[in-house]
C-alpha cells in the first residue's frame, strides 16, 4: 500500500489520507524511532550533548508529525473507526514513550551528559534542552528496578486507554442527546438567529420543527433565551447527566480507575500525590501554593458573589415570581438584569461581529503589534471543507506559518475550542522550520439568510485562541520540544488570555466591529456598556472557575484509594464554593474533559493563575497604549518567541520588569478596589 503518511511531506497530506493509512504508518514509525533511539542507546562513542541529547531531540520527527494529525482529527473530524484507531494506537505510543523513558542504556547517557554540562559551555538553550531531557527520564521511572518499569508501563497503558474512553464517552453522549421542539411557542425568547440554526439543525436530520443540542452554541443560546424554565431545566439536566447515567458511557468508574492509577504512579516515582509530581514542573511548584492561591481568590471573591447571585435572584422573583433560584436560572435572567443595567445583550452586538470580520480584525492586531500579515491559501490540503489555510508572512515578506482555522460544529468535532500545531518551529540545519499550527472553535453556522454573527463571548473564544496561535507561530527556538506552546501548563494560558483584552477596547473594536449590513460602526455607548460588564457577575463566575479548580485539586492532591463514589467526592469538593442548591443527577466530574482526558489535571487552576498574569501584563499595555509597537516587540522577545527555552518567571520578569500582582485581576474583576 501506497501510503501517503511514510512519505516527506511539507503540509498535511489530508486528500491523500486514508483511515486505513494511520495505524500502519503509527506502526512502521514506531518502529524506525525505536531503532533510532536504540543507535543513541548503544552509541560506543562517549557520550555528549550532540550524539546524546540532540540525537534524541531530532529522533521520531514523522511519528511526532502523523500522529498530531491523527489525534487532531480524533478531535475535530472524528467517527467510529477513528476512534476504534485511536483505542489501539494509544497503548501503543504509551508503550513507546516508556521504551524511551526507561531504557537504562539511554538514560545513563543522558545522566553523564547531565552529571558534566558544568564543562559543556552549552548556552542557555541547550542547558534547557539537557535539563528537559534529564528530568523527562528521572521523573518517569528511569531510576526504577526492573519490576517497577514493568508496573509503570502497565499503568501508562491503562491510563492512555481510560483517557480515550472518557473523552469518547462524553462526545457520544453529547451527540446521543436531542431535543426535538415542534410547538414554536417553546422557542420564544430565542433570537432569530438562534431559531434559524434549530430549524437547519432538524432539517439535516430530516425532522420536522426544531432541534437543540448539547453542542455549545445550540446549548447556551437557548439556556440564555429560552423562556420555558421547564426546557431549559430539562436541557440543563440533560448536559449535567453527561456520562453519569449508568448506561454504556458512563465515566464514574473511569473516573475513579484514573485517579487512582495517577496516584499509584506518582506514588511509585517518589511522590506523595499526582498533583506533587505535576506541580514540580510548574510556575506554582507545589499543591500548597496552588491550594492557598484558590482559597485566597475564594475568599475575596465568594461575598461578592453570594450578593450578586442574591440580587439576580431577587429580580427571577420580581420579574417571575422564581422562588428557588437554579443553575439553570443563571444565564436566562442574567441576561435579562444585564439587558435592564446596560441596555444591552448578546444579539444587540452581535450583528456587529460577523465572523470574517472578527477573524480580519484579529489579523489586523496582529499585524499592528507584531507585523503579521495573513493570506488565504486554496493550494493546501484540508480535512473538511470548513477548513481554511492561511499563510503568514512578517513584516519582511519572510514566511512565519501556515495557519489552519475550523470554525462550525459538526458531529464529529468535540465541544470547545483548541488551539493545535501540525508541524512545530525550530532551527535545524541553518534553516528556520516555520510552525503550521491550527485553531478549532464551534461558532454558529452562517443560515440561509445571514453570514455566522458571534456572541461578544465567541468574540473573545477566538481571540484567545488566536493568542495561543501567536505563541506557536511567532516562535524562534532552536529545538522543537522547546518551541512555541511548550512551557509550563500555568504559563501557556497568558499570550491566550492576554489577547482577550483587546476584545474591549475602543481602539481594537473599530477595527472590525462594524455591523454585517450597513457597515455602520459599532456605536460606542455599545463600546463603553461592554467594558463596563467586564465587571457584570464577575464574582459568580471567578467562584464557578475556582470551583473547577479546586475540584481538580480535590482528585489529585490527596490519596484516593478510599474514593467510591465519584458524586459525593464532588460534593465535598465543591462545598466551599457551592451557590446554588444541589442537582443530585448532575456530575461535573464524569465530562470534566480537562483533567480526565486533556493535559489539565492538577493543572486546571492555571486559568485562574494566567489571568493574574494577563490583567498584570495588560495594565503594562494600558499604561503605554495598546498598540505600543515596544511593549509588544518586549512581549515578542521575552514570551511569544522563546517557548520553553527559561524558566517562565525569568521570562515574565524579562517582559513586565517585576512579579506580577493578583491585585491587576481582582480590580479588573471589580473584587478590590
Amino acid at each position: 500500500m501506497n501510503n501517503p503518511l511514510l512519505q516527506y511531506f511539507d503540509w498535511a497530506p489530508f486528500s491523500q489520507i486514508k483511515e486505513e493509512h494511520f495505524l500502519p504508518a503509527i506502526k512502521e514509525l514506531i518502529a524506525q524511532a525505536k531503532q533510532e533511539v536504540q543507535t543513541i542507546a548503544t552509541n560506543t562513542e562517549p557520550a555528549n550533548f550532540e550524539n546524546t541529547i540532540e540525537a534524541l531531540e531530532n529522533s521520531g520527527k514523522q511519528l511526532g508529525r502523523v500522529t498530531s494529525i491523527f489525534f487532531n482529527l480524533n478531535s475535530a473530524e472524528t467517527n467510529d473507526n477513528i476512534q476504534a484507531i485511536a483505542q489501539e494506537v494509544s497503548p501503543l505510543l504509551s508503550e513507546f514513550q516508556n521504551d524511551i523513558l526507561l531504557n537504562t542504556e539511554l538514560y545513563e547517557r543522558v545522566k553523564t551528559v547531565y552529571d558534566n554540562r558544568e564543562k559543556l559551555n552549552l548556552n542557555p538553550e541547550q542547558n534547557r534542552l539537557l535539563e528537559s531531557n534529564y528530568l523527562s527520564f528521572s521523573r518517569n521511572g528511569a531510576g526504577l528496578n526492573e519490576e517497577d518499569k514493568k508496573t509503570l508501563r502497565e499503568i501508562d497503558s491503562k491510563l492512555a486507554k481510560l483517557s480515550l474512553q472518557f473523552g469518547q464517552n462524553v462526545l457520544a453522549e453529547t451527540n446521543d442527546y436531542q431535543l426535538h421542539l415542534t410547538n414554536e411557542k417553546d422557542l420564544d425568547g430565542l433570537p432569530d438567529s438562534a431559531k434559524e440554526a434549530a430549524a437547519d439543525l432538524a432539517h439535516e436530520k430530516g425532522l420536522d420543527g426544531w432541534l437543540i443540542t448539547l453542542d455549545f452554541p445550540s446549548y447556551i443560546a437557548f439556556m440564555t433565551y429560552a423562556k420555558n424554565r421547564e426546557l431549559r431545566k430539562k436541557l440543563a439536566l440533560a448536559y449535567g447527566a453527561r456520562s453519569y447515567q449508568n448506561n454504556k458511557y458512563d465515566n464514574q468508574e473511569n473516573v475513579l480507575d484514573i485517579v487512582k492509577l495517577r496516584h499509584q504512579r506518582a506514588n511509585l516515582l517518589g511522590y506523595k500525590t499526582h498533583a506533587d509530581f505535576v506541580l514540580e514542573q510548574r510556575m506554582a511548584k507545589s499543591a500548597k501554593n496552588v491550594n492557598d492561591f484558590l482559597e485566597d481568590l475564594r475568599v475575596k471573591a465568594k461575598p461578592s458573589a453570594i450578593t450578586q447571585l442574591q440580587e439576580l435572584a431577587d429580580f427571577a422573583r420580581e420579574l417571575d415570581g422564581i422562588e428557588t433560584f437554579q443553575s439553570w436560572d443563571t444565564a436566562y435572567y442574567s441576561e435579562k438584569l444585564k439587558q435592564k443595567l446596560y441596555a444591552i445583550d448578546d444579539e444587540i452586538l452581535r450583528p456587529y461581529f460577523q465572523l470574517d470580520k472578527v477573524l480580519e480584525g484579529v489579523f489586523t492586531i496582529s499585524n499592528k503589534l507584531f507585523g503579521l500579515n495573513f493570506e488565504k491559501r486554496t493550494d493546501v490540503d484540508t480535512y473538511h471543507p470548513d477548513v481554511t489555510v492561511w499563510q503568514v508572512t512578517n513584516d519582511k515578506g519572510e514566511d512565519q506559518a501556515l495557519l489552519y482555522t475550523d470554525f462550525h460544529p459538526r458531529a464529529g468535532k468535540r465541544n470547545g475550542a483548541w488551539m493545535t500545531s501540525y508541524r512545530s518551529q525550530e532551527k535545524k540545519n541553518g534553516e528556520n522550520i516555520r510552525p503550521h499550527v491550527s485553531i478549532v472553535c464551534n461558532f454558529s453556522k452562517p443560515s440561509k439568510n445571514k453570514p455566522s454573527l458571534l456572541t461578544f463571548n465567541e468574540v473573545t473564544t477566538l481571540f484567545h485562541e488566536f493568542g495561543h496561535a501567536l505563541h506557536g507561530m511567532l516562535a524562534n527556538t532552536t529545538y522543537a520540544s522547546l518551541s512555541g506552546t511548550s512551557v509550563y501548563w500555568d504559563f501557556v494560558e497568558l499570550p491566550s488570555q492576554l489577547l482577550e483584552n483587546w476584545c474591549y477596547e475602543k481602539e481594537a473594536l473599530s477595527l472590525f466591529a462594524k455591523h454585517y449590513e450597513t457597515g455602520e460602526l459599532i456605536p460606542m455607548e455599545y463600546v463603553e456598556r461592554i467594558q463596563e460588564l467586564l465587571k457584570f457577575m464577575e464574582g459568580v463566575q471567578t467562584i464557578r472557575q475556582l470551583s473547577f479548580g479546586i475540584l481538580d485539586m480535590k482528585w489529585h492532591d490527596s490519596d484516593p484509594s478510599h474514593f467510591t463514589n465519584v458524586k459525593e467526592v464532588e460534593k465535598e469538593a465543591f462545598e466551599s464554593t457551592r451557590l446554588y442548591p444541589e442537582v443530585k443527577t448532575s456530575c461535573m466530574s464524569t465530562a470534566f474533559s480537562h483533567i480526565f482526558q486533556g493535559g489539565y489535571s492538577a493543572g486546571y487552576y492555571s486559568y485562574k493563575w494566567a489571568e493574574v498574569l494577563d490583567a498584570d501584563a495588560f495594565a503594562y499595555f494600558k499604561e503605554n497604549g495598546i498598540f505600543n509597537k515596544k511593549i509588544a516587540q518586549k512581549f515578542y522577545e521575552n514570551v511569544l518567541s522563546q517557548g520553553g527555552t527559561k524558566d517562565p518567571m525569568e521570562l515574565y520578569k524579562a517582559f513586565r520588569g517585576q512579579e506580577p500582582s493578583p491585585d491587576a485581576l481582582l480590580k479588573r474583576a471589580g473584587l478590590l478596589e
